[in-house]
């Protein structure tokens, strides 16, 4: 599977602890922000709506019971290895 920088950053932070909180405007409405956090409670710029979109529909990022965006058990396969995401 072709994952792009910014995906492999992402999901190296999710995979490390990270969290993708979201935001909706209404009750069943569309997702119009979204802020990734690191385990450190840092924010990640590199984080965008796009680049949420393409996890999500890659199933590469997963929500339970409406909770923050965590990485899922395939993005945890998709992911590669690395000492650090820098």
């Amino acid at each position: 599977m072709n994952i792009s920088k910014r995906e492999q950053r992402v999901l190296h932070v999710l995979a490390q602890g990270g969290r993708i909180v979201h935001d909706r405007p209404a009750a069943g409405g569309k997702i119009v922000t979204i802020t990734c956090f690191t385990r450190d409670g840092l924010v990640l710029s590199d984080c965008a709506l796009d680049v949420f979109g393409r996890l999500r529909r890659r199933r590469l990022i997963e929500s339970r019971n409406g909770g923050p965006y965590r990485i899922s058990h395939r993005g945890r396969l998709s992911v590669r290895a690395q000492p650090d995401n820098r």
